[in-house]
Order: C-alpha cells, then structure tokens, then sequence
C-alpha cells in the first residue's frame, strides 16, 4: 500500500510538472529533431541548454502549410536572458520533413490573430514592461513590425 502512494506521488507530481511548464505532447522523434535544429546538444541526461531548462510549447501547423511547426522555450535563466528570463525559438518543419530554426528572440512568445501575406501568425515578443514588440514573418524571417500593449498601438 505504502508504495502504491509512493508511486501515485510521484506520478502526479511528474503530470504537474510537465503541466506547469507548459509543453505540449510530441512524438520522441520529432521532439530531437526540433531541439536539434533549435541548436541543443543531447547527452546522457536529455536534451542541454545552457540557459535553464527547455520546452516545445507549440506544436502544430503556424502556417497553413500542412506541415507541423514548433516553438522552443529556453526559460530560468535571468543571466542569460534579463528579467525576462525565457528566451524561444520558431521552428519550421520543410516538406522533406526536415526542421529548421527561422528565428530567435529574448523574451516570452504570443501568438497574434494578425497574420503575414505567407500566413505565419505575428508574435507579440512578450515579458516584464508596457510595450512589447509584434514580429511579423517577411518570408524569410520574422521581423519587428511594430509596438502594442493590450491590443493597442505604443511607442518605445
């Protein structure tokens, strides 16, 4: 009986976690390759970052391509990313199924409604402050397009 709750302990308290960091469900497979192209290195224990830990919160098709997309969040680090302290990674799977990194940015992702002319969502680079930059997709990279806070036009 005593193991049984040792177990179901511990069981939940892995289900909160991976809850709690907000990452999404992706096959093992797809999931090295993602990280591989963010620019992480494996070894013995997973997945390495040098700037705290690493999660894939958006899998699924930002495009209209047909193909998934993701997004890697490096979060923890105040050192490496200022009081932010997340950093991400937009990673975009290519027909022959290979992933490649499109971007990077300091700062916590928010996918807009607004989208570019080849249908990528603009991301509000979010974090501590008032005024946060939009980058929208130019057909080779996202770019800053422009400043808002709560839905509304700002200025730096």
């Amino acid at each position: 009986m005593k193991k049984t709750m040792i177990v179901a302990s511990l069981l939940a308290f892995i289900s909160t976690s991976a809850v709690a960091n907000g990452s999404v469900k992706v096959p093992l497979k797809e999931a090295n390759s993602i990280y591989k192209a963010a620019g992480f290195k494996k070894n013995s224990r997973g997945w390495k970052s040098e700037c705290g830990d690493l999660a894939i919160k958006t899998y699924k098709d930002l495009n209209g391509d047909g193909l998934k997309d993701a997004i890697v969040s490096e979060y923890g680090s105040t050192r490496c990313y200022g009081m932010t302290a997340e950093g991400y990674y937009v990673i975009q799977q290519k027909p022959a199924g290979v992933w490649k990194r499109v971007f990077q940015s300091q700062g916590i992702p928010n996918l807009k409604q607004t989208r570019s002319k080849q249908g990528w969502p603009d991301i509000l680079n979010g974090g501590p402050g008032f005024c946060f930059g939009v980058f929208r997709w130019d057909g080779q990279t996202y770019k800053l397009h422009r400043y808002e806070y709560e839905g509304k036009a700002c200025e730096l």
